[in-house]
């Protein structure tokens, strides 16, 4: 094999460059043993399974998958609903509930109002978000009383993380902790500014 054919140009990429920087490409060898050899369907065949795909007659999802899939009999009994027990807030867009719905945290409280009042509204529209936002930062605020209601008292920090913070991003704890320093300050400020006013 002649080597001249076995070599690697390393140099400027444009063909404006090189026009001009001709004598300047460093020429390397390539180790001949060490080339990547893309391997034949022949060199691959011994592989039980390999290349099954290659042929569309052999997919199982050619041209089309079929309605009822495949391997499900036609005659099969329909699934029975999950017993419903608790209140399930349904997008308006897609009534009726789901064969299987979770019953963990039903909607309660201030947060469940809220809600509720989410739910009125299709999912296209800003306001079925907001609202659901509001109402899982309040549903946190009734989790901690419902604790202390209960004789327990909630981990806050912890359960913010701000142990790991401090362990592996201080610089964005400090961040944070600055931003809501000021956010509390301003709401003092012109709280204060409020009462001075009254009188």
């Amino acid at each position: 094999m002649d080597n001249r054919d076995m070599t690697v140009h390393i140099g400027h990429d444009n063909d404006h460059d090189h026009d001009h920087d001709h004598g300047h490409h460093e020429h390397l060898p390539v180790q001949p043993q060490l080339r990547q050899h893309r391997k034949t369907r022949e060199e691959m065949g011994h592989i039980k399974g390999w290349g099954a795909d290659l042929d569309h007659k052999n997919r199982p999802g050619v041209p089309m998958e079929r309605t009822p899939p495949r391997y499900t009999p036609a005659n099969m009994p329909e699934t029975p609903a999950q017993e419903q027990r608790v209140e399930v807030l349904v997008s308006n867009e897609r009534p009726g509930i789901t064969q299987l719905h979770g019953t963990a945290q039903p909607p309660s409280g201030l947060s469940g109002m809220l809600r509720r009042a989410a739910f009125k509204f299709t999912e296209n529209d800003i306001r079925h978000w907001l609202i659901l936002l509001g109402a899982d930062r309040i549903n946190v605020v009734e989790g901690i009383v419902d604790d202390l209601a209960h004789g327990h008292v909630p981990n806050i920090l912890g359960e913010m993380g701000i142990k790991a913070e401090w362990q592996h991003n201080k610089s964005g704890l400090a961040k944070k902790v600055a931003i809501a320093g000021a956010v509390g300050a301003l709401a003092y400020y012109l709280f204060k500014r409020n009462d001075d006013d009254r009188y």
